[in-house]
């Protein structure tokens, strides 16, 4: 993933309308349309929600691995643009957006860079059209993925563009409709679950609470991960989403990475895993911690929407068909 430091353009609001087009209006818990898989000849195209990133950055790398799957990925030049520390102002961030997702001819959005505005995106007017497409990100892009899904479209995908050949090569079978081999945590809580995946990084979903981009959660496996953020800003904000009462009626519960600085954790503090088995494992339902997703590597590719089957006690989560 390219490193932070991004997010906003300018644009008009009656052009934004114009782009945006209706809302689908159905919950995570609803049918959803069927989104076939990505085949070659597919077209994808870029676009940066968030901070701002260096003009000269390269994308030859992705750009070719995207060829080798006989697929062409767009990198428009708004992508590198700035306006203080987004990648342009919300309106011009969300047209670009709009555009993309408006674009028959456009098969799947890849959301490069990260750090913080998705959300502006969002307040700014985006919605997403009755047609899904494929889109992939994770981090800050979780909002959209989140968005993406409350508004009943399949085809998010939490993920990131980098990583090994390996890891690559997962999220492009989850793009051309292919298994994936499960994945392997640590078993917490033992108990079976099945239901949708919701994969969000903790500190971006948090802040999607009591918005109508936040799904609902009733039924499902939610996977969490988080990057530079201390043991008790973990608690705070799960502490947050134990009292909204979104975790009272989950499936299961699934953490990925979490990472924290040296110095956030003071003799007598609780670790970073007492904090997550003391706010989730209470809950009644399977709890897997340390899977191979979020910032690091490697950095697994998950599904939004995609049903999967959660092992508390082995810790392995596997796709289902």
């Amino acid at each position: 993933m390219i490193q932070r430091r991004s997010l906003l353009i300018s644009g008009a609001t009656a052009a934004l309308g114009m782009l945006l087009g209706g809302r689908a209006s159905s919950s995570a818990g609803a049918s959803t349309p069927h989104l076939p898989p990505l085949r070659k000849g597919a077209r994808l195209r870029a676009v940066n929600p968030g901070t701002w990133i260096e003009p000269d950055t390269a994308f030859d790398g992705l750009i070719d691995r995207c060829t080798a799957e006989g697929w062409t990925l767009e990198v428009p030049s708004s992508v590198t643009e700035q306006w203080r520390y987004f990648s342009g102002r919300d309106q011009e961030r969300a047209i670009e957006l709009a555009r993309a997702w408006a674009d028959p001819s456009i098969d799947g959005v890849i959301s490069i860079g990260g750090g913080w505005g998705s959300a502006r995106v969002l307040e700014a007017g985006f919605q997403f059209p009755r047609r899904p497409k494929w889109s992939l990100g994770f981090s800050d892009n979780s909002s959209l993925l989140l968005a993406q899904w409350a508004a009943g479209l399949p085809g998010g995908i939490h993920g990131s563009t980098g990583g090994t050949e390996d890891q690559w090569q997962r999220t492009v079978a989850l793009l051309r409709g292919q298994p994936v081999a499960p994945l392997e945590g640590r078993g917490i809580v033992p108990g079976i679950c099945e239901g949708p995946l919701v994969v969000t990084n903790l500190t971006v979903g948090t802040h999607l609470i009591g918005t109508p981009w936040m799904p609902h959660l009733n039924g499902t496996i939610l996977v969490l991960e988080d990057d530079g953020e201390a043991p008790y800003r973990v608690d705070r904000m799960l502490t947050q989403w134990r009292s909204a009462g979104l975790l009272d009626k989950v499936a299961g519960v699934a953490c990925g990475r979490f990472s924290w600085l040296k110095d956030d954790i003071l003799p007598g503090d609780f670790s970073m895993e007492e904090v997550l088995e003391n706010r989730l494992g209470k809950l009644g339902v399977p709890l897997v911690m340390h899977l191979p997703i979020g910032h690091g590597l490697p950095n697994q590719a998950l599904p939004l929407g995609q049903r999967a089957r959660l092992d508390g006690r082995s810790g392995r989560l596997a796709l289902l068909p």
